[in-house]
């Protein structure tokens, strides 16, 4: 991870990656220690393809706790949108799309981008688009499939 940046985090984007680390540290990597020290003491292991799962499962865990450690700890809390009516990174944004199709998105920073949970990331396309805009403007975003249009419905 690059952290030449300052990484900026919602508020409950910090409380989501401090409750997974915390899951992490507390559950997930002492139980797959417990597994693996249980694969040991039974035996051969030379030719155990679970126990090598369960490894490359640790080293997982362990590269995440990494990851999120050194996120929280060049993170930069910031507060909802910019103050001006304009998106910026941590506004809630209703966009309606070329059917009418209205969404609220809440833009965010790579690291806490979700789309099942409507975080879009300021520096994906969509993202880029948006940032700058205001009510009643219209973003246009480009993709493989053409340019695709959203109409601004409203910035908080």
């Amino acid at each position: 991870m690059n952290t030449d940046r300052k990484i900026r985090l919602t508020p409950e984007g910090k409380v989501r990656l401090e409750k997974e680390l915390a899951h992490l540290r507390n559950e997930r990597i002492p139980d797959i220690s417990r597994l693996i020290q249980e694969a040991t003491g039974d035996g051969d292991i030379s030719d155990n393809s679970e126990y090598e799962e369960m490894k490359d499962e640790y080293m997982y865990l362990e590269s995440r706790v990494h990851e999120l450690e050194n996120t929280l700890e060049h993170a930069e809390i910031i507060e909802g949108g910019s103050g001006d009516g304009s998106v910026q990174l941590g506004s809630r944004v209703t966009v309606r799309d070329e059917d009418g199709i209205e969404e609220t998105w809440l833009i965010v920073d790579s690291v806490e981008a979700s789309s099942s949970e409507n975080r879009v990331s300021s520096d994906s396309p969509v993202g880029k688009a948006l940032l700058g805009c205001r009510a009643g403007d219209r973003a246009t975003v480009d993709t493989p499939g053409g340019a695709y249009t959203y109409s601004i419905v409203t910035v908080e």
